[in-house]
């Protein structure tokens, strides 16, 4: 059986143990294009870790959750036994493994009655209380890592407020304040990255990791590990750019690159010619500070125009309302950092322009 190794994400390593061998300060947001392997860098890093760190791995992508319950719930590891803070923390520090953590929910220990008494009281501060004291016990011994992924998923849920804001707070207190542990909140969703680019309450208490798809001479290495020649890396290059999840499909497929590249490609087209169908015809509307807004088919298009002869435009090129859709719909990434806004692939960008010709023909 074939198996894909993890490849080259040194310099994107290099910053996270910068970041994790010095004192917490600061919440660091990962972000970047779907599928640009942000989930697998940090499951990896996880798995060669040094002893010094405890790691909380949670990741909310294939969770439901419509109230904040649903999220503290699945915070936890209900325990049956009635021990004390200090000795959980300790059987967590004596016992902790690093490739036990990278599961869909690697939880925080809690006993039974105390998971029952803070969620009776129905009080999200006594949640936190009780994470902080978790922490700060660890944190005598080794260094704690709290890392969310998909974390946009719970954006609007509310309490008395947004869990968000409250989350932030709590991120912030562990970081800047308390320098108890590293906290990594992790997502796809640039529309999420841009509103947390833009919140007030956390200038100068965040920075912003961006994991990107590789660059040619990255994707290069890749594929010549799998034995592709130049033409082969070229042809796939120029299909895929280095968008890691399809450089792997492409090696179990080499055997019939070329038809599968065309296929994919094929099947891009006809996925935004169905968004685009759909718009025209049935008509979309973009909630924003709780007003819908029209989404105007026509100005989508021509957004779409604008990366006819350009990979990237700035980003307020486009107006609010067509920008959220084309980034809603996965069409389009924006990065606030660089202020700029692309198709989330290469092969988004093949299809759009194959799209457009087709349109204008």
């Amino acid at each position: 059986m074939l198996e894909i190794e993890f490849h080259n994400r040194e310099k994107e390593i290099r910053e996270i143990m910068r970041i994790l061998n010095s004192r917490p300060d600061l919440i660091t947001f990962v972000y970047g294009p779907i599928n640009s392997g942000k989930t697998e860098l940090f499951q990896h890093l996880i798995k060669t870790l040094p002893k010094d760190f405890v790691v909380f791995y949670v990741n909310l992508r294939h969770v439901y959750v419509s109230k904040a319950d649903d999220f503290l719930k699945i915070l936890f590891d209900v325990r049956s036994k009635r021990v004390s803070v200090k000795t959980i923390a300790k059987e967590i520090v004596d016992t902790y493994v690093p490739s036990e953590v990278v599961t869909p929910l690697g939880r925080f220990p809690i006993p039974k009655n105390v998971f029952k008494e803070l969620f009776k009281e129905k009080a999200i501060e006594n949640v936190f209380v009780y994470l902080e004291n978790l922490l700060s016990e660890i944190a005598r011994k080794k260094t704690p890592i709290l890392i969310l992924d998909e974390l946009q998923k719970i954006g609007d849920v509310k309490i008395d407020g947004l869990l968000i804001y409250e989350l932030f707070n709590f991120f912030i207190g562990l970081t800047k304040e308390a320098h108890l542990a590293h906290v990594f909140a992790i997502t796809s969703d640039s529309l999420f990255i841009e509103r947390v680019f833009n919140e007030a309450m956390l200038h100068g208490r965040c920075r912003y990791l961006l994991i990107d798809d590789f660059d040619y001479n990255t994707t290069k290495e890749f594929l010549k590990k799998y034995g592709f020649s130049r033409e082969e890396i070229d042809l796939t290059w120029n299909y895929f750019g280095g968008k890691p999840v399809y450089l792997v499909e492409a090696v179990k497929n080499r055997d019939r690159l070329k038809e599968f590249c065309e296929e994919l490609l094929r099947l891009r087209i006809m996925e935004i010619k169905s968004l685009l169908k759909e718009l025209r015809e049935l008509g979309y509307t973009i909630r924003i500070k709780d007003k819908e807004y029209e989404v105007d088919y026509d100005k989508v298009i021509t957004a779409l125009n604008l990366f006819k002869d350009r990979d990237s435009i700035p980003l307020d090129s486009l107006d609010e309302i067509t920008k959220r859709y084309l980034i809603k719909t996965n069409v389009l990434f924006l990065d606030p950092l660089k202020g700029i806004i692309k198709p989330q692939s290469h092969l988004d960008l093949l299809a759009i322009r194959s799209i457009l010709k087709e349109i204008t023909s």
